[in-house]
């Protein structure tokens, strides 16, 4: 966490819009998943989906995206794929989401044209945050704010962050990390644009009661 600034200043801003769901694939997205996240899609404010499917063929991936790239259609939810630009590409997809390793958002907005969401981890860094902003990203994922199993991870970004950085920036932040429906208010009064949320949905008997959960703690 970079220590220069003290976040506390930067009081939560007033919200101008409610945040939004940004949903995260598990890594089974085959079988009955489709109609999960159709489920999901139906059941609240759901502005985006992201395929985040690790050690899978792109020939493969791109098959199991089909439906789900249709699903996110017909719903008026983004399709993002995360780390490939090549099969952002491939699949027409709404946007790409980058790691830090995952190459230059620039080379991305190159790729895949200027209407693409282009977004990328900055875990707990505001530098970082800001080369994205400069870099033209169109918003920025801090966290993980709570421990989470999805992608475990050492950074714990306190909520002033996002209040921080909605001060100083247009480029929407998403807060991902273990967020539940208990956990999520202090991050939505923090300035949360979007909650990235996986566990807390497919790991529910019904996708759509799980998303709609969120519905009153979102509203801020």
């Amino acid at each position: 966490m970079d220590d220069d600034i003290d976040l506390t200043l930067f009081p939560p801003p007033p919200r101008s819009e409610p945040c939004k769901l940004y949903l995260i694939s598990p890594q089974d997205v085959g079988g009955t998943f489709p109609d999960r996240l159709a489920a999901a899609c139906a059941g609240g404010p759901v502005a985006a989906f992201q395929l985040r499917v690790k050690d899978v063929a792109a020939h493969e991936l791109a098959r199991l995206a089909d439906p789900l790239q249709r699903i996110c259609a017909e719903h008026d939810v983004a399709f993002i794929v995360n780390d490939s630009m090549a099969l952002a590409k491939r699949l027409g997809a709404d946007g790409v989401h980058l790691g830090q390793s995952d190459g230059d958002p620039r080379e991305a907005r190159a790729l895949l044209g200027p209407d693409a969401q282009i977004g990328r981890t900055c875990h707990d860094s505001r530098h970082l945050a800001m080369e994205a902003g400069e870099a033209g990203c169109d918003y920025v994922a801090f966290g993980a704010f709570y421990p989470t199993t999805t992608k475990p991870s050492h950074y714990r970004p306190p909520p002033e962050l996002l209040s921080w950085w909605a001060a100083i920036a247009e480029v929407p932040s998403v807060a991902i990390g273990g967020i539940t429906p208990a956990n999520a208010a202090p991050l939505v009064a923090a300035g949360a644009d979007f909650l990235a949320v996986c566990q807390a949905v497919w790991s529910a008997d019904d996708p759509a009661a799980a998303v709609a959960a969120f519905q009153p703690v979102l509203k801020g």
